[in-house]
């Protein structure tokens, strides 16, 4: 199984969505245009505005950062007119365009596990012209994000949704999930020195938050640990270990909250099921973001593009 149903749900402290300030709130009563409603909800799943940006990303177009970014270029009108602040609420009667085209009918949320291989990019465009992960999926998932990163030289599990707003609510520290890694890194450390970071670290600056850290075994001139937060700064587990005297030298993220990489070979992604996002995320949060309990369809894993199957332990020592 892919997921333990034994962690955290994200629908716990941290899921509920902040209102909007009265002052920011701009309503128009145009009729709609020839497009797909706008869907909103409060904390109790109803129907209900939402800031622009989040129905850019809700309609699968872009992430709410590069909505803001559209926005500020003026490639967005709302009602016949071209807006220039984010700073915006809509909803189902509002005519939204983008480049003049309306928004595209929003599909549900949905939710993949993919075993990302080391030397691809999580970004969708890439300054260096390195190859990022959005170039080796199946097309049929059509446009998907990111749930957090893994740098070009790690590896494992990334979460892709098609949905900006549920991978917002992912990646906040406050949703509680733990990330899980398997290092292995060059050096010697001890438990008792691994178990200081449980507190927290300032390293230049920067405070990290409670870190699990376990020494597995020591091979050769090697250790292999299991290292766990919740935060998922840049480069975080690299660059604690490295203040530890650890140069890493293999990332692998095996865990994401409840879903686990498991046997997924390196290329593969696999969809989650509808009823397990939802059990995962809460039915209120679930109602929000637009989820029901409809039967998902029987295609799941899609092939590898890597073609073998995952290295074992040793193999990867």
């Amino acid at each position: 199984m892919s997921v333990n149903t034994g962690k955290p749900r994200a629908g716990g402290k941290g899921s509920a969505r902040k209102p909007p300030r009265k002052a920011d709130r701009q309503r128009t009563g145009a009729d709609p245009g020839s497009q797909a409603p706008v869907a909103g909800g409060d904390q109790d799943g109803r129907p209900g505005p939402l800031r622009i940006a989040k129905a850019l990303a809700r309609a699968g177009l872009c992430s709410r950062r590069e909505a803001e970014r559209w926005i500020a270029e003026g490639r967005v009108s709302v009602n016949g007119r071209v807006i220039a602040s984010p700073a915006l609420d809509v909803g189902a009667r509002d005519a939204i365009l983008v480049d003049g085209k309306p928004l595209p009918i929003p599909e549900p949320p949905k939710l993949w596990r993919y075993h990302k291989p080391r030397g691809l990019v999580t970004t969708h465009k890439d300054p260096q012209g390195r190859p990022t992960v959005f170039q080796s999926l199946p097309a049929e998932l059509g446009r998907v994000i990111s749930i957090g990163r893994l740098d070009f030289n790690s590896e494992g599990l990334l979460l892709l949704t098609n949905d900006g707003a549920l991978a917002r609510h992912l990646e906040l520290p406050g949703t509680g999930w733990l990330r899980r890694y398997r290092v292995r890194a060059f050096g010697r450390i001890t438990q008792a020195d691994l178990d200081k970071l449980k507190n927290g670290i300032e390293i230049e600056g920067v405070r990290y938050g409670p870190i699990e850290a376990t020494l597995d075994k020591e091979q050769r001139s090697n250790v292999w640990l299991t290292v766990g937060l919740r935060e998922g700064k840049n480069r975080e587990v690299r660059k604690v270990l490295a203040h530890l005297g650890l140069d890493v030298n293999r990332l692998i993220r095996i865990s994401f909250g409840p879903f686990q990489l498991m046997d997924l070979e390196p290329g593969q992604v696999e969809r989650v099921k509808r009823r397990v996002l939802i059990d995962q995320l809460g039915p209120r949060l679930a109602a929000e973001l637009g989820l029901d309990a409809e039967t998902d369809d029987k295609r799941g894993r899609r092939p590898s593009t890597a073609g073998r199957r995952p290295a074992s332990e040793s193999e990867r020592a």
